[in-house]
């Protein structure tokens, strides 16, 4: 797909949404269609996607509504290296002066304004204003603030250094039994329109590392499910339980469905190792169709109405 559908900005990234508590000291302060996290520590915050330039005050203004001093945000993290995440970083260590740290492989697109991005780096459209890298991350390190510990998961595919966060939770009997809960915030397993899976000679590995990405995330426990876009966990709905009172929607570990996902996708990979390299558009299609499964397989037993956005294939609002 060409830069310019892509740069395209949705209504609902900048749509103002309620700033919410999701579970312990985890606070959701992005727009609509992009999310954005509050990690809160008694030496300072840890704030995940800065999102677009124009997002940095709905941000602020979510941060304020909480009762949190924007300032007082002093690491800022991204789930990848794509505008509508990390656009406004720049801005917000301009105005609180927070160390900024990013995966290994998703530096050199942050650091050049996305102009080395495997898809988009020819089209000015995407290009953001470029932000000095404090900590380069590697996979399994730990961002630690306060007591609170952020687990870095590399998961490619996406982007090179596409991110999923992971840390524990430690909450009160009314949520969790008393006992901590494993958060895991996901980069992004989405296939961009125009992504090459196949012969791709701008990221070689893509398809072999979004199978990493299925595999990484298979391991990981979860309680409580968050994405780089509300709509992958369906967060307006569970938004809307939370007004109606009783236990925690956001604690939700039937809702983790990658598991199911990823066992197939290692299965189509290893059926293509199989193949070798012939057929590769019919293997091409192949990739395609698995990663445009959608996440909850019961959306597809009730028809097209109302599904949440596919964790899979993404969209204009997905990316």
């Amino acid at each position: 797909m060409g830069g310019g559908v892509f740069a395209q900005v949705s209504a609902d990234w900048t749509e103002a949404f309620p700033a919410h508590r999701v579970v312990g000291n985890v606070y959701y302060v992005g727009s609509k269609g992009l999310a954005s996290y509050l990690i809160t520590t008694p030496q300072g915050h840890i704030l995940i996607n800065s999102s677009l330039e124009s997002s940095v005050p709905l941000i602020r203004e979510s941060v304020e509504k909480l009762g949190f001093r924007f300032g007082d945000v002093k690491i800022l993290l991204i789930s990848h290296a794509h505008w509508d995440h990390c656009a406004g970083s720049a801005r917000v260590k301009e105005l609180t002066g927070a160390k900024y740290m990013v995966m290994d492989a998703d530096v050199p697109a942050i650091e050049s304004g996305g102009k080395t991005d495997f898809q988009y780096g020819n089209s000015p459209d995407t290009f953001y204003k470029p932000a000095k890298i404090d900590r380069v991350l590697h996979d399994g390190e730990e961002v630690k603030l306060g007591g609170v510990v952020l687990v870095a998961h590399k998961t490619p595919g996406h982007t090179r250094g596409c991110t999923t966060w992971t840390m524990k939770v430690p909450v009160g009997a009314g949520e969790g039994g008393g006992k901590s809960l494993d958060v895991v915030i996901v980069g992004s397993p989405n296939v961009n329109p125009g992504y090459k899976l196949v012969n791709n000679a701008a990221y070689p590995q893509i398809a072999q590392d979004y199978e990493e990405m299925f595999r990484v995330l298979k391991l990981l426990p979860c309680d409580v499910f968050l994405g780089a876009h509300g709509s992958y966990y369906r967060m307006e709905e569970k938004f809307a339980r939370v007004k109606e009172g009783g236990a925690n929607p956001f604690v939700d570990p039937e809702g983790v469905m990658w598991r199911r996902g990823s066992r197939r996708f290692a299965r189509s990979g290893r059926s293509r190792a199989r193949r070798g390299s012939s057929e590769p558009r019919q293997r091409e299609r192949s990739a395609e169709r698995f990663l445009s499964a959608r996440a909850d397989p019961s959306q597809e037993r009730r028809g097209k109405k109302n599904r949440p956005a596919p964790l899979g294939m993404t969209c204009l609002e997905n990316t």
